[in-house]
């Protein structure tokens, strides 16, 4: 085993083979282990989130280092049927580089028995390798298709998988199925589980049927809460969030929450609601309202004037990092921020909305949780205890503008050494542009010199963390922020350090970042 620093609360678990990793897995989820938060398994590695306040990284390698390890991994008794129609578009493409016929590559593939691995990159997604051994490793498209159906198919190195939705993809697609792999309205909303067993089905021939839906008679929900506001101009992006989803890896759903934590918890304070209270994500400004019902609000995180205009005709700006009352009748409009660029809209009591695997978040990847808000929405008034309001906020004055150099403060690794040492030190001497392509998934980055790699064969997909910076092979870095899928199959150089996540949230396009190494690459051998 090797041991792999990540960031200040997880790191890398590398071991020689899946087998193992599933043995390894297996054993830390039923071992006893102060501290630990949460697992993400993939082929060859397990990344480990811990508690700080509870553990450290030392003590929980000696204690792993200190297991021992069955040689085999329990799998669940359950079996899944799978239908598949073998007519996907690269079949003849994997048959020829398997030096096999199309029909061969078929047949292999569904009498082989096909057991889950890992869930990965989007929820739902099951790594499925099989103890048969059916074919050699197959690469991945070239060129990685921009939009893949759901139900397709496909196959990349060792592993079989099936895309639970639209999304772009590289692995070699050789058949479709109508099961749906992810279900919001399921108990358990992934179909496929690590440990399951697998059978394909091949229905390539059979009929297909098409089913009339029933007209379903919907019941509408009265809405019990008061109507807070309406929203009668938009920002770019306006979303519902709170601090994340936890402990949802296991079925490929990351956290989401709030980018800019702090500014959230300070704009629940202000208004008197627990820290951890939903609030509205607003994305460069811009967002306008009609009160319905007298209410308290305030706006933190980008520095923002709030211009309302009273019910009575007169109009007033308020800074941002203050309560403000309003009554039935005034309009609010958030202005674009003059620094930062993510503003959050805290109401006294909360507002209403429904969760999704126990959070209120929207996670732009997934596409999981309250859908955005959009122009004509109402926002009703939640259940949310609240207390006194809080006057002793003070928001960050220090956050970027367009033109201006960030300074970041980055932990080394886990993949530091797959890069030349020109590149290690080329990460930390130039700068690099926040580029428009930048979201709520990562940070598109821009160099003059792109990064050049010294190990440079695939790698396997390994759990990622929100910070980390993964290299493509253009060499220009991408910076993983919340809704980044939960593995990556690009090295990661380093990571931006937790304590710099707020002020990525707040980093404009336009942009220029210079990163700070505070920790080296660490890299435990357990010989």
């Amino acid at each position: 085993m090797r041991f792999l620093s990540v960031n200040a609360d997880c790191f890398l678990i590398e071991l020689a083979s899946l087998e193992e990793t599933l043995a390894l897995y297996n054993k830390l989820q039923n071992t006893s282990l102060n501290g630990i938060k949460d697992l993400v398994p993939a082929a060859k590695t397990i990344l480990v989130f811990f508690n700080e306040i509870e553990t450290n990284f030392k003590t929980l390698v000696a204690f792993i280092q200190s297991l021992k390890i069955d040689s085999g991994f329990e799998r669940s008794n359950q079996e899944v049927i799978v239908p598949i129609r073998y007519d996907g578009e690269d079949l003849a493409q994997v048959a020829e580089l398997q030096g096999l016929s199309v029909a061969e590559v078929i047949r292999k593939h569904h009498q082989s028995i096909w057991n889950v691995a890992f869930i990965g990159f989007a929820p739902g997604f099951a790594y499925m390798s099989s103890p048969d051994r059916p074919f050699t490793d197959i690469p991945r498209l070239t060129v990685p298709r921009k939009k893949i159906p759901s139900g397709s198919l496909g196959l990349a190195g060792r592993y079989s998988g099936i895309y639970p939705k639209d999304s772009p993809g590289g692995w070699q697609l050789i058949g479709t199925t109508d099961e749906k792999m992810w279900d919001l309205a399921r108990k358990n909303p992934a179909l496929l589980l690590p440990g399951m067993t697998v059978n394909f089905e091949d229905v390539t021939h059979h009929p297909i049927t098409v089913s009339v839906p029933q007209q379903i008679t919907r019941t509408v929900e009265l809405k019990q809460s008061v109507p807070l506001f309406s929203i009668t101009a938009p920002s770019l992006q306006m979303l519902i969030q709170d601090e994340g989803r936890f402990n949802q890896t296991k079925i490929g759903v990351g956290m989401a929450g709030a980018m800019d934590l702090s500014a959230m918890h300070s704009a629940n304070r202000i208004v008197g609601n627990p820290t951890d209270t939903p609030v509205i994500e607003v994305l460069n400004g811009g967002l306008k309202a009609k009160l319905q019902h007298g209410a308290v609000i305030a706006v933190t995180g980008a520095i923002s004037n709030i211009r309302v205009k009273f019910a009575d005709g007169q109009n007033a700006e308020f800074a941002s990092d203050q309560p403000i009352d309003l009554d039935e009748g005034d309009e609010f409009h958030i202005l674009p921020p003059t620094k930062g660029l993510r503003n959050y809209l805290a109401v006294r009591g909360g507002i209403k909305v429904k969760p999704v695997l126990n959070s209120a978040s929207f996670d732009s990847l997934a596409v999981l949780g309250p859908e955005p808000l959009k122009l004509g929405d109402t926002i009703y008034q939640g259940q949310v205890k609240a207390a006194n309001i809080s006057v002793n906020e003070v928001g960050k004055n220090d956050l970027p503008k367009v033109g201006e150099v960030v300074e970041l403060d980055i932990v080394m690794g886990p993949r530091t050494d797959w890069f030349e040492q020109d590149s290690i030190e080329l990460l930390c001497q130039q700068e690099w542009l926040v580029t428009n392509e930048s979201n709520r998934i990562g940070l598109r980055l821009s160099g003059e010199q792109s990064l050049t790699r010294k190990i440079t064969h695939e790698l396997e997909s390994e759990g990622t963390c929100i910070g980390a910076l993964q290299i493509p092979p253009s060499g220009q870095p991408v910076l993983f922020m919340n809704d980044h899928p939960l593995t990556g199959g690009y090295p990661v150089i380093a990571a931006v350090a937790k304590h710099h996540w707020d002020l990525v949230a707040q980093i404009p396009a336009g942009c220029r970042i210079k990163f700070k190494k505070i920790t080296e690459f660490t890299d435990f051998e357990n010989k």
